[in-house]
């Protein structure tokens, strides 16, 4: 009798998210639908929750392990265990992408690419020269990059006073006339902490101001119905988080990309 030839084994590429907590993520849902969708058969991704960043060398053991997301709150302290940096994550000083071949681990950050794009479309040309960037984390500091080469001037507020950044209680004292654009790149609002939000003084906002809100789950944070109760236009995070995911797809499959 002839000899039955064996199925072919797929070598299985696993990509995952690492963060802490991770149950608001719709990252592993997005990535399932496009390799069903795209027919990638031989990938799957994971959700690695970790409560501390010295966790990751487990995480780096899992077999065929290609890629990585990296969220809150592990975007900087992430960077000391990658061996090189892309120039914007190195620029940017946060890393949200981490691709591995052989033990060679390179950081990319995705969410300034995912920013950006999904941020000049919806202003839609509008004038804008000044903007808030609420928080100081990791999540900020790619906002501040694209401000930066769209030579928008902004400025930071935070729960304290500091060289770099205002309080919410000093920004009180402010017209917020003057700051058409807010980003909220806090987790206040995140699920389940729904009912959570910065503590701006949302009555002086009006159908001028732009409100973006990094967070994307809920829909509608409770910043976001605030500020469009007051009439401003309102935006959440998930087109960033689409297109920053199709970004960390190219940073793990492509030797060559573009911003």
């Amino acid at each position: 009798m002839p000899t039955q030839k064996q199925p072919k084994t797929v070598i299985e590429h696993l990509f995952g998210l690492i963060g802490y907590p991770l149950s608001h993520s719709f990252s592993k849902r997005y990535f399932s639908e496009k390799f069903q969708r795209e027919n990638i058969s031989d990938s799957r991704y994971e959700l690695f929750e970790i409560q501390s960043i010295d966790n990751l060398p487990e995480v780096l053991k899992q077999p065929n392990l290609r890629g990585l997301n990296v969220t809150i709150p592990y975007k900087q302290q992430v960077m000391q265990y990658v061996d090189e940096l892309d120039p914007i994550a190195e620029r940017i000083g946060a890393v949200n992408t981490v691709r591995i071949r052989g033990s060679r681990k390179s950081g990319f950050n995705s969410d300034y690419y995912g920013f950006r794009n999904s941020l000049l479309p919806w202003l839609d040309e509008a004038s804008i020269s000044r903007a808030l960037i609420l928080g100081t984390g990791g999540a900020s500091l790619a906002v501040v990059c694209v401000f930066q080469d769209l030579d928008i001037d902004y400025t930071y507020v935070s729960r304290k006073t500091s060289e770099k950044a205002i309080s919410y209680s000093d920004l009180k004292k402010e017209d917020l006339s003057s700051y058409p654009l807010i980003i909220n790149t806090t987790p206040l609002g995140m699920s389940p902490n729904i009912n959570t939000f910065p503590d701006l003084d949302y009555q002086q906002l009006t159908s001028d101001h732009f409100c973006y809100d990094l967070v994307y789950n809920p829909e509608e944070t409770a910043f976001m119905k605030l500020a469009r109760e007051r009439g401003a236009q309102v935006k959440n995070g998930l087109e960033m988080l689409h297109l920053q995911a199709e970004k960390s797809w190219e940073f793990w499959n492509k030797d060559e990309y573009k911003y």
